[in-house]
């Protein structure tokens, strides 16, 4: 049965950080692309990061680049989101998501529309 699970949410403080984990398992494709995406109260869902089955394509929502970085342990069927300087407005309910690939497919998407199967969220507050 497939499962994404996300974790390590919380209520963290404005410039500091957090770690979001997506473990796999169950996934009936081998080579897979994870996406993170986020949703606010009152807001569109909106995605957030993206890493490719060949592991050295990903992307960032420019409102987080250079904050953000996506990266995955093969090893353990997880995918990371380490956040960094976080702000308020990075408050939301984080979620990943997936989609089959074919091995080393150097893009990723960050539409929802992109990817079939998704976790049940993470919520992260930034506040003081």
């Amino acid at each position: 049965q497939l499962q994404l699970v996300e974790s390590g949410g919380g209520l963290v403080q404005p410039g500091g950080s957090l770690r979001l984990s997506c473990a796999a398992s169950g996934l009936s494709y081998d080579y897979y692309a994870i996406g993170w995406f986020r949703q606010a109260p009152g807001k569109e869902r909106e995605g957030v990061s993206c890493i490719s089955s060949s592991d050295d394509s990903t992307d960032y929502a420019d409102s987080v680049k250079g904050r953000f970085t996506i990266s995955r342990d093969n090893a353990k069927n997880t995918v990371y989101l380490q956040m960094n300087s976080l702000k308020p407005e990075d408050t939301a309910v984080y979620y990943c998501a997936a989609v089959a690939q074919i091995m080393f497919t150097p893009y990723c998407f960050r539409e929802m529309k992109e990817y079939d199967d998704w976790g049940q969220g993470t919520q992260v507050t930034v506040s003081s």
